[in-house]
């Protein structure tokens, strides 16, 4: 089954209070589940990061046979992809993690998207809400 997920990740402050979520899809668009969670004190980078694991390991647990991870991070595109080298170490450790999950995928793509995409827009509010109830 071909899946496709699309994951946001974001901090108030850079670093300060972080969230990230996931929504996971159908190849036909189909929403399955989306999921957000608040981590804490993190940069940005580290709360996409967070997202596309968390979205990584949503597909293992639904045995997709093909994932496509979708983000609005060009440099999380392109460090997935190798396009990038991962220069601080703390990226390099969940960019690593990231990438051993990710091969137990069988087929797997990276793509970048506008954050204006109506499923990285609808990541970007559960997120939020994560931050809006965390800081009440």
């Amino acid at each position: 089954m071909k899946m496709v997920f699309y994951s946001d990740g974001g901090a108030r402050g850079n670093p300060g209070p972080a969230a990230y979520a996931v929504v996971a899809c159908k190849d036909d668009g189909f929403v399955m589940y989306e999921k957000a969670e608040y981590i804490g004190e993190a940069t940005n980078n580290e709360a996409e990061y967070r997202g596309l694991i968390a979205a990584i390991v949503m597909a293992a647990s639904y045995s997709a046979e093909e994932a496509v991870f979708v983000l609005d991070s060009e440099l999380v595109v392109k460090q997935m992809r190798g396009e990038y080298r991962v220069k601080a170490a703390h990226l390099k450790a969940l960019r690593d993690d990231a990438a051993a999950l990710a091969a137990g995928i069988p087929k797997v793509s990276f793509r970048h998207v506008g954050r204006e995409h109506p499923m990285i827009a609808r990541a970007d509010e559960l997120l939020n809400e994560k931050l809006n109830a965390a800081s009440r």
